[in-house]
């Protein structure tokens, strides 16, 4: 148990010091000490994957988890994010070959990738309710109910954080 909290505690120190890295370069207009100005500011993927830690973090309060459950948690919701993650990967690279042959490909070549985007959209949702169903499994019915609150919560904070680094880096830019 006290090696659940160390983990936890580093997990959100790993998270509030990127985000701290990312607001203290878009307010100063400055990149943190020993990075050159011509550095590109935090990639929505690194904003992504320090969200996820934080996500994994906030979890056990927020569904009033008990250090007996937290770690199956841990790993299934993992599971979960990584399988998002990985369709998402796979989705954006068959949109990108859609994107060059609609643009100079053979029409087979276009149904073929419009069908293989469609049987990822199926897999997708297969896989996600899987993983979906193992992180149920180990909630009772009021942790499933704020789970998805939880989620939904993380989604708009994401979006909000994403929407901030996007426009320091813009500001970046300008100001150079």
């Amino acid at each position: 148990m006290i090696a659940i909290k160390s983990t936890t505690a580093t997990l959100l120190v790993v998270a509030v010091i990127g985000a701290a890295r990312v607001v203290s370069g878009a307010t100063a207009g400055q990149p943190p000490a020993g990075q050159a100005l011509e550095q590109p500011g935090v990639t929505p993927a690194e904003i992504q994957r320090m969200f996820e830690a934080y996500a994994l973090v906030q979890a056990q309060d927020q569904l009033k988890l008990g250090d007996d459950k937290y770690p199956q948690f841990l790993i299934r919701f993992k599971v979960l994010q990584d399988t998002r993650r990985r369709m998402q990967q796979e989705r954006n690279r068959l949109l990108q070959e859609l994107r060059r042959l609609a643009n100079d490909g053979v029409e087979n070549q276009i149904k073929d990738q419009l069908k293989a985007l469609h049987d990822l959209d199926a897999q997708t949702r297969a896989d996600v309710q899987k993983a979906y169903e193992g992180v149920e499994a180990i909630l009772d019915v009021r942790q499933q109910a704020r789970f998805r609150l939880f989620e939904e919560q993380m989604e708009r904070r994401k979006i909000e954080l994403l929407t901030r680094a996007r426009q320091a880096n813009r500001q970046q830019k300008r100001d150079r």
